[in-house]
């Protein structure tokens, strides 16, 4: 056995551990290259306006299912979309179907304060930002500098006015400081994203390590949260250590799971009762979900 395949085995050992024999095949064919996808930014454009100006510059595309502003486009390469005036406008961003779903879920409104825990590059937070009509007060934390300065730069393209972008490690905030609702799409193994085409370095000992980083910060989101306050938990990793697990360690008589139904065409991966898992397939990466409230 070459080495590609002695590493992308331990990955697969994990799927096996997980879900069985069968699943993890079906797991392991699903970690392949995906289709370019895309958001139309509704900050600067209507899906509509957008996907006329896709079609004049050329482009084929279908909807998805879930949601008229996400679009997956046909035998095209990330490359051809970054060189168009749409891209380097904002008015369209590159981002991957099942990162488009939780602040879908966590459905942000005019005059609400968010938090999005973990922003970079800051796909999820203008998203957040164009889902409430650039209404929300959005504040967007990256601890790391480099990305930081890439969450900036989104956040101006894109036009998101009334997000505060904060260079700071999430764990350091100040407990006295409150939000409505909160988005922690947690650092993860990746699980769900791997391609197996290539080298997968994840294993046993690195979900664990990813799995209590995920615990402290989940903790600290649930201490940001305003009693009556809603969290999207998310994780672009399939596995249950960092996902259940991680999930059980604040349930308690204050924390409770507000269920979560799929959106169309959404493929389904078997998870806890109130939670969706999506799996790893030719056109979705791998994705963990869950909405929690804060009696």
């Amino acid at each position: 056995m070459g080495t590609e395949n002695q590493v992308n085995e331990k990955l697969r050992e994990l799927f096996v551990r997980d879900f069985g024999e069968e699943t993890a095949e079906r797991l392991v064919r699903g970690c392949v290259k995906r289709p370019v996808t895309l958001r139309i930014n509704s900050l600067k454009m209507t899906a509509e306006e957008g996907r006329s100006a896709l079609l004049k510059a050329g482009f084929s595309f279908e909807e998805a299912k879930f949601s008229d502003t996400a679009l997956i486009l046909h035998d095209v390469h990330e490359e051809d979309i970054r060189k168009t005036s749409l891209y380097e406008e904002g008015r369209i961003y590159l981002q991957s179907l099942s990162s488009m779903l939780p602040p879908l879920y966590l459905c942000p409104k005019e005059g609400e304060n968010i938090l999005d825990m973990t922003a970079a590059p800051g796909g999820k937070t203008t998203e957040l930002a164009a889902l409430s009509d650039g209404r929300a007060f959005i504040t967007a934390c990256e601890r790391d500098r480099a990305r930081f300065e890439r969450l900036k730069f989104n956040i101006a393209r894109q036009g998101a006015g009334r997000v505060t972008a904060i260079c700071a490690d999430a764990l350091s905030l100040d407990d006295a400081l409150k939000f409505d609702k909160l988005l922690l799409d947690a650092p993860c193994s990746g699980s769900g994203t791997a391609d197996f085409t290539r080298p997968v370095h994840i294993d046993g000992e690195y979900v664990e390590k990813c799995a209590r980083m995920q615990e402290k910060l989940l903790k600290k989101a649930l201490n940001l949260l305003k009693r009556g306050g809603e969290l999207v938990y998310s994780t672009c990793s399939v596995l249950k250590r960092e996902d259940e697990d991680v999930l059980c360690s604040v349930l308690s008589g204050s924390v409770r799971l507000v269920p979560i139904r799929p959106m169309d065409g959404i493929p389904l991966l078997s998870s806890m009762e109130g939670t969706l898992r999506i799996p790893p397939t030719p056109l979705y990466e791998g994705f963990f979900l869950a909405r929690l409230v804060k009696l």
